[in-house]
Order: C-alpha cells, then sequence, then structure tokens
C-alpha cells in the first residue's frame, strides 16, 4: 500500500492548497481597492475541489509524461473568476473592502480548520507507530 499524502490526509491536502491560493488572491483585491479600474477577483472553492475529486471522490493522479510520476501545478484547478460587485463604483473598480476583509477573516478559518485535520491526522499516525 502506498502512503502518499493524498491517501494519508484525505482531501485536506487539497483544501489547504485552494485556501491558500484564496488567501493570495483576495490579498491581491484587497491591495487594488484603490486601483481605478480593477476587477475583483476569486476562486469558487466548490468548484475547484470537485473537479479535483473527480467523479469517484479522490484528487487525480497527473503525470508529466506517460508512465512517470511527478508533482505539477495544482493551481491549474482552481480558476479565477471575476466577482460581481454588489454596488459598482465610479472608476469601475469592483472591489468592496468590507466584503473582501469578511471573506479573508472566513478563509483564514478554513485555513486553519484544514491544517488543524492534517496535524491531527499526524498526531494519530504517529501514536500508531511510537505505539504511545
Amino acid at each position: 500500500m502506498s502512503l502518499t499524502p493524498d491517501n494519508l490526509f484525505g482531501i485536506n491536502s487539497r483544501a489547504l492548497h485552494l485556501w491558500q491560493r484564496r488567501s493570495e488572491v483576495l490579498a491581491s483585491n484587497l491591495a487594488n481597492a484603490d486601483t481605478p479600474g480593477y476587477l475583483a477577483r476569486d476562486i469558487d472553492f466548490r468548484k475547484a475541489l470537485a473537479s479535483a475529486g473527480g467523479s469517484s471522490g479522490y484528487v487525480a493522479l497527473q503525470a508529466p509524461t506517460p508512465g512517470q510520476i511527478g508533482t505539477t501545478a495544482t493551481q491549474a484547478g482552481a480558476p479565477l473568476e471575476y466577482q460581481v460587485p454588489s454596488q459598482p463604483s465610479m472608476d469601475g473598480n469592483t472591489v468592496d473592502e468590507q466584503v473582501q476583509q469578511a471573506e479573508f477573516a472566513a478563509n483564514s478559518v478554513h485555513y486553519q480548520a484544514s491544517l488543524s485535520f492534517i496535524t491531527a491526522q499526524i498526531h494519530m499516525l504517529r501514536t500508531a507507530i511510537t505505539g504511545g
């Protein structure tokens, strides 16, 4: 039996990466809140996670060439989408700072939860290996 991170941590390793990527996108939106014409973007977490899991619920193995197993960037499964503003601004900027700050805070909580699940799994494995 192969013990890859995907097998050990389930979907939490993929979710952790998506939460990290989303925090980068939200931080970029906040940094450009005063830039005229800037269009706020976001990751549709549910779509990205569903596409990563496929129909079986497992993350699909990606190989750079046939017969070879390697690591590939997982950002391809997390396409950025434009956000629709609740109230348009005069300069064409679609960033709503309060909404973005709230989304960033909620994203931080989700990131921490995924990290806690992974940490608990590591602790359980360590306990199983050491017997204590």
